[in-house]
C-alpha cells in the first residue's frame, strides 16, 4: 500500500512539475500591499495548493472536529456506563 501511494505522489509531482515547465510566461500578481512576479505555472500551482489547504481546513472544521467531539462524548457515556456502582465492594 505504502509502493502505491508513493507512485500516485511521484506522478502528481511529475504533473506539477511539468505544469511548472510549460508555463513559463511571466506574470504579476497585483495584490493590496504588494506586487509579485512570477511564472504562469509557479502561479497556478500555488492557487491549487492554497485551494487544497483551504478546502481540509473546512473539512476539519465541518467534519472531523464535530465526529471527534461526538466520539469524546460517547467514550465517556460509554465509561461511565460501564463503571461498577460505588459502594458494592467489600
Amino acid at each position: 500500500m505504502n509502493i502505491f501511494r508513493l507512485i500516485i505522489a511521484l506522478i502528481f509531482l511529475g504533473i506539477g512539475l511539468l505544469v511548472g515547465v510549460l508555463n513559463t510566461q511571466p506574470i504579476t500578481l497585483k495584490l493590496l500591499f504588494a506586487d509579485i512576479q512570477t511564472s504562469s505555472g509557479v502561479a497556478i500551482i500555488l492557487s491549487l495548493l492554497a485551494g487544497v489547504a483551504i478546502g481540509g481546513l473546512i473539512v476539519l472544521a465541518t467534519l472531523v472536529w464535530p465526529l471527534y467531539t461526538k466520539l469524546r462524548k460517547a467514550n465517556k457515556q460509554a465509561v461511565a456506563s460501564s463503571a461498577p456502582p460505588l459502594g458494592t465492594g467489600v
